[in-house]
């Protein structure tokens, strides 16, 4: 049976059934993403908790080493010595009051949103826009800081922040699949690590119940466990 020119342009197929290793399955997605951009390489996690109580929530930030590939826009909230910091860093925008109406304004052309702990109490007035979007500066990821040079420099070089959704799953580009395979395993093993560095005290039983690769546009590729970093 003759292929059509999209299978011909596909990569090896993909055993949906099947529980791959990690060098195989990064292979297996790279190969398959065959779209004519860059696609992102994303990671899915489901993990036994039940995010509806607090002490099951997973939620942090992890500076892949390799970076993400991604272009970062980052807002800062702040005034005077700190605002020229941020702008120094590489803030894409820097403000403070003026921030907030152009936020109010329907104008988010950002990824990340960077504050001084002195700005929380404008920035808190956004908490309905940003909230949703999760895009509310948090001490605890970082975002919340004094050092906004230091936030901003992570926020573009690679950090990811990830939080588990209802389900008790959670998603994440950890490169591109123009990255190398071990450029890709390297980020990969380092989420991985930050993952299990999260665990909350109210998890029980096993933590990590499954882990898949993807590209943008590619196939599912089911992991082996017992392959994967800790699960």
């Amino acid at each position: 049976m003759a292929l059509s020119k999209k299978q011909k342009a596909q990569g090896p197929s993909v055993d949906r059934e099947k529980f791959y290793g990690v060098d195989e399955a990064i292979s297996l997605v790279k190969q398959n993403a065959t779209a004519k951009f860059d696609e992102t390489v994303e990671l899915a996690l489901n993990l036994g908790v039940d995010p509806r109580h607090a002490d099951q929530m997973v939620r942090g930030v992890v500076n892949l080493p390799k970076g993400t590939g991604k272009t970062v826009r980052v807002a800062v909230f702040a005034k005077g010595a700190k605002a020229d910091e941020a702008t120094k860093a590489g803030a894409d925008i820097v403000g403070a009051e003026d921030l907030m109406q152009t936020i109010q304004d329907g104008k988010i052309d950002f990824d990340r949103v960077i504050a001084t702990p002195d700005m929380m109490g404008v920035v808190g007035r956004l908490g309905k826009v940003l909230g949703p979007k999760g895009l509310m500066p948090n001490p605890k990821l970082g975002t919340v800081t004094m050092d906004v040079a230091k936030a901003v420099t992570d926020a573009k070089g690679g950090q990811v922040e990830f939080r588990v959704e209802k389900a008790g799953i959670i998603h994440a580009g950890i490169g591109k699949a123009s990255f190398s395979e071990g450029d890709l395993k390297e980020n990969f093993t380092a989420f991985m690590d930050a993952i299990h560095r999260s665990k909350p005290s109210g998890a029980k039983g096993k933590f990590v119940k499954k882990v898949s690769l993807t590209s943008t546009m590619g196939p599912g590729i089911k992991l082996d466990l017992e392959e994967v970093p800790g699960a």
